[in-house]
């Protein structure tokens, strides 16, 4: 749904589980039509769509494409933005590290985003742009030094820059604009502000601004801006809460370097301080232990008592050192309800989202909700998902008009 001076609000539909185009379908049926009629019942009400690898194929199929965007416009909804992230299984079954395969480095990474984009210009209304999140490029821990890292970044930016081109060309050609959005995870080759201004400018515009100049017989000044009208970043308020990072220096940062952002993910991750008496210590540790499940990454960032940082890949890994530790802190990456703010001895980071919506300028015209843990709560925190999916949308509504954005 559109909200003046704001933009489109809605949520990811990686919520729900479902790796067939039929699934989807059905499952948008099933939550997104009553959502519509309690949220946005006179105005079109907008879908952040999710397509695993096999369902793009699906729906690109037959005349299941045309059929979909026509029951879209029957049922007053419509589709911005998309998330092309998990290109696989992506519910009841280990996801981990996984969820960055294929990485950008490979072909199949490229031909999915291909379709999501054609599928995407198909759906979009006439006249809004359009945007598509993606991996960090690959997965930190799988390049086992920097040289490696590196022509991994290489590769990935020339596969991009295909993708970009492609892009361009579908604007010029049909007056549709699209762009891919990068999105920044704890442990991706890419996690906070520094990482993404050194990839944006001394990896990103060099290289994908070599590749469009030959290939557009264009100027590096012309090729800088297609890049910048075409790859942006999607801020997930999560991951970088992990990082310890706030947003308003990242915003002002990114600003400075020319770096666009194409779409904002709200979410919340889990954080807890530790008492320095053992037994009150133990009891947040135990309530950290209830939430070790076997699905998703849940990296975790300790600070110190010295004000340094140390990285866990997985919960069971910060878990095994909890006892001995110094952290004074702990941020886990466990997208949880935004509507609670308490979690047994545990917090979220919802600060970082209300520091994200007061923002004085506006940053994207993309906004979506992305809590997709709810099948792997606790049973004492899970709620009906419609009824939550309604309840954090109408947090974000509530907070907005308290807080006068449709003023900024």
């Amino acid at each position: 749904m559109h909200i003046h001076n704001f933009g489109h609000l809605s949520y990811c539909t990686n919520i729900h589980p479902g790796e067939r185009w039929e699934d989807v379908f059905q499952s948008l049926k099933v939550h997104a039509l009553p959502l519509k009629k309690n949220l946005s019942p006179t105005k079109p009400f907008g879908i952040g769509l999710r397509l695993s690898h096999l369902a793009s194929i699906e729906l690109l199929e037959g005349e299941h494409l045309p059929e979909f965007k026509q029951w879209l416009d029957k049922s007053g909804l419509y589709v911005y933005t998309m998330n092309g992230f998990p290109y696989g299984g992506f519910h009841r079954t280990r996801v981990k590290d996984e969820v960055h395969q294929p990485d950008w480095t490979t072909k199949d990474r490229l031909a999915y985003t291909r379709r999501l984009f054609t599928i995407l210009s198909y759906l979009l209304p006439q006249g809004l742009a359009g945007g598509i999140s993606t991996s960090p490029v690959s997965y930190k821990y799988w390049h086992s030094n920097s040289a490696v890292q590196q022509e991994t970044l290489k590769q990935g930016i020339l596969n991009m820059a295909i993708l970009i081109r492609e892009l361009h060309t579908i604007e010029k050609d049909q007056g549709i604009h699209l762009h891919l959005d990068i999105e920044p995870e704890p442990d991706g080759m890419l996690e906070n502000t520094t990482e993404v201004i050194d990839f944006y400018q001394q990896n990103l515009l060099p290289i994908a601004g070599n590749y469009l100049t030959s290939s557009l017989s264009i100027s590096q000044e012309k090729a800088e801006d297609i890049i910048r009208r075409h790859l942006m970043m999607c801020y997930d308020i999560c991951h970088f809460a992990v990082a310890y990072e706030s947003p308003s220096v990242t915003f002002k940062a990114w600003e400075k370097a020319q770096i666009p952002i194409g779409k904002v993910q709200i979410s919340a991750a889990l954080e807890a301080d530790f008492p320095d008496e053992k037994e009150d210590r133990s009891s947040v540790i135990e309530a950290f232990r209830r939430l070790d499940e076997p699905t998703y990454l849940h990296q975790v960032v300790a600070r110190n008592r010295d004000g340094s940082l140390s990285h866990f890949r997985d919960l069971p890994q910060a878990l095994e050192q909890a006892d001995t530790s110094e952290a004074t802190t702990w941020r886990t990456h466990f997208h949880v309800p935004l509507f609670v703010h308490a979690y047994d001895r545990l917090n979220s980071t919802r600060q970082s989202i209300e520091e994200v919506l007061s923002y004085p300028h506006l940053l994207t015209d993309h906004w979506e909700v992305e809590t997709y843990t709810w099948e792997v709560l606790p049973a004492d925190i899970q709620l009906d998902l419609n009824a939550s999916i309604e309840r954090e949308l109408r947090w974000v509504m509530d907070y907005l008009t308290k807080h006068h954005s449709s003023e900024r």
